[in-house]
């Protein structure tokens, strides 16, 4: 009798579905949705709600198409990410229908039309929240107030359209709001006293906000404790926003703002750990992610602080989504056996 073969690699395989690994991003951004419905309101779950039925609708229609299995693709929780993600970076009191836009766009466009999950090179709500805020810009931005005293029903309204745009349910993210206040101030007035005057800001960030991002802070760390994504890409982004603003803070504090209002205003902590770290989009190599996250971070500030838009963040993933493939290409390492490896 010939002796047994011995067992090949990999001798530990794990619980990675794609199904698995989608369902506990979902989970990891339960903390920031708390926070969000706490802070603006339970309307922002309709919104997910919108947001989830388009976008599995546009997936399913894609897939009848391309005569995909509807079951298996329909279920492996990519398309509500993408879903919730759209709605987290869309204002809760958007119209209805530029919600359902926003995820048809992320579904049909960015993703299936490249070939659905794996192979699409940019990250399909950053794409769908670029495309949204240049062609509706004024719906893009325009967020209500957190001290707006409107109750479920009548956000229920503006979002359905039952209502006219009242000025009192609309407002500025505090980027916007700083950036516009310097700018109409033309050096005038200090960026801490704008700080400090205005009911938009809270003790170091936006206030409502600083909650809100804490919330994506705790489900990123989770997802990262739980393995679900790396260290890299959120760490360099971070470094990449802090180094920068950090730079210009201590340079000109009157005209910039601190790093930590940086971190916890807009996007930044939703991208650093739900955006730049994401599989399909993003860097692969370590050494890539490094790249990626901390070339992330550095856009983002310059797009949100000397750009046209209050929020740099989807334009600066979009960026370095195009520059994923040569960044992994250079940041490979060395293959052993081979002239130069180590």
């Amino acid at each position: 009798m010939m002796p047994m073969a011995p067992a090949t690699s990999p001798y530990q395989l794990g619980n990675n579905s794609v199904r698995r690994i989608m369902f506990m991003v979902l989970a990891g951004l339960l903390p920031g949705i708390a926070a969000y419905a706490w802070v603006f309101g339970a309307i922002i779950l309709v919104q997910l709600a919108i947001a989830s039925v388009f976008a599995l609708a546009g997936e399913a229609l894609m897939l009848k198409a391309r005569g995909k299995p509807l079951g298996l693709f329909l279920g492996d929780g990519s398309a509500l990410v993408t879903a919730w993600l759209v709605v987290l970076a869309f204002p809760p009191l958007a119209p209805w229908w530029l919600t359902a836009v926003g995820a048809l766009f992320a579904i049909v466009i960015a993703k299936q039309l490249y070939g659905g999950l794996g192979q699409n090179p940019f990250n399909p709500a950053m794409i769908a929240f670029a495309a949204c805020i240049v062609a509706f810009p004024a719906l893009m931005s325009t967020w209500p107030p957190v001290d707006l005293k409107a109750g479920f029903g009548v956000q229920l309204q503006a979002v359905l359209g039952l209502l006219p745009r009242v000025d009192a349910m609309n407002g500025a993210t505090p980027l916007d709001a700083l950036k516009t206040a310097l700018k109409l101030n033309e050096g005038n007035a200090s960026v801490p006293s704008l700080l400090a005057n205005a009911e938009v800001f809270g003790h170091f960030a936006g206030r409502g906000w600083e909650w809100v991002t804490a919330g994506y802070l705790l489900g990123g760390l989770w997802l990262w404790w739980r393995g679900i994504i790396r260290w890299q890409a959120p760490a360099a982004f971070l470094i990449g926003l802090i180094a920068i603003s950090g730079g210009l803070w201590l340079w000109q504090p009157d005209a910039y703002a601190s790093p930590l209002f940086h971190v916890f205003s807009g996007g930044s902590l939703l991208c650093a750990f739900f955006i730049v770290t994401d599989p399909v989009s993003g860097c692969t190599t370590p050494r890539g992610q490094l790249i990626f996250g901390f070339a992330a971070g550095i856009l983002a500030y310059l797009i949100r602080v000397f750009g046209g838009y209050p929020d740099g963040v989807a334009f600066a993933v979009l960026l370095l989504n195009i520059c994923a493939p040569l960044i992994d290409r250079y940041s490979q390492p060395a293959i052993f056996g081979l002239k130069g490896a180590k």
